[in-house]
């Protein structure tokens, strides 16, 4: 096995979709770096792999660094993996990619699952563009701020979530993006419980309110694109100024004033308005 650096992607929920090559490598390298050495070390017995692991996340001791330096400095293989999935995913692994990079280490990938991009590829929305946003802010209005600056993309939104938040990320999601746009929560992927629903955001609420079972897991949240031209275009806040001024003055007076200060198209706030007032 050449001496290097391996990023190795493990599963996201069946231990058979463990690839030959990953089964190789981690049995062959001199050490494995994991984030959690518990859980990965099932995956290993699982396979019937005894290599030597070590602890490597965001709070991992110096020791824990230098013995991986180490391991590379005298030539030998390191295996990089994580809980699950791709490492570097939505964790700080490119740290170390990038000093053992810098010191002059062979960094080598070898793939597998990737909880967003299997998320992506059954979700029944558009895949030729998506932007990968992670984990939100946990707190309210960081969370809000930030949807609303998304709220205009006219991509796929690809999310993570934990799932004591999943209902106040959705109620979030319902008022940045409007309760028709369309949206995908994949639960549990490869999992027994594993549940892929699309419905428009109002419904996904409904849905998730319904059964608490939802709230449970590992979650990957996805949004159509907004529809250009359409209410996706408006954000968070400008909606939100808008619907206050509409109780004070005529729809098409206040989509006026609102045009004129936001620049965005009288008739699209004009639109919006009669939408809400249908609904």
């Amino acid at each position: 096995m050449d001496p290097g650096l391996y990023v190795v992607a493990t599963p996201i929920g069946n231990l058979a979709d463990l690839s030959q090559r990953a089964v190789e490598v981690l049995r062959e390298a001199d050490l494995v770096a994991a984030e959690d050495t518990r859980h990965s070390r099932r995956l290993l017995d699982a396979h019937g792999i005894d290599s030597a692991l070590v602890a490597y996340h965001e709070h991992s001791a110096g020791r824990d660094l230098a013995r991986i330096e180490q391991c590379l400095a005298a030539g030998g293989s390191v295996a990089l993996i994580s809980d699950a999935g791709t490492p570097l995913i939505s964790d700080p692994g490119y740290r170390l990619v990038r000093r053992v990079q810098d010191r002059g280490c062979a960094v080598r990938p070898v793939p597998g699952a990737c909880a967003a991009v299997a998320a992506l590829s059954v979700s029944g929305l558009p895949t030729d563009r998506f932007l990968f946003e992670g984990f939100l802010p946990a707190k309210a209005q960081a969370r809000e701020k930030r949807l609303a600056e998304l709220a205009g993309q006219t991509c796929t939104l690809v999310f993570y979530e934990a799932p004591h938040r999943l209902r106040d990320c959705l109620d979030a999601m319902l008022s940045a993006f409007g309760g028709e746009r369309e949206a995908v929560l994949a639960r549990e992927i490869t999992k027994a419980f594993e549940t892929v629903r699309r419905a428009s955001l109002r419904e996904l609420v409904q849905f998730v309110a319904a059964d608490d079972n939802q709230c449970r897991g590992e979650l990957v949240l996805l949004v159509a694109p907004a529809p250009r031209g359409a209410q996706g275009e408006i954000d968070a806040a400008t909606r939100k100024w808008l619907l206050r001024l509409a109780q004070e003055l005529p729809a098409r007076r206040a989509a006026a004033v609102v045009a004129e200060c936001s620049g965005l198209r009288r008739n699209l706030l004009y639109d919006f308005l009669l939408t809400q007032k249908q609904e």
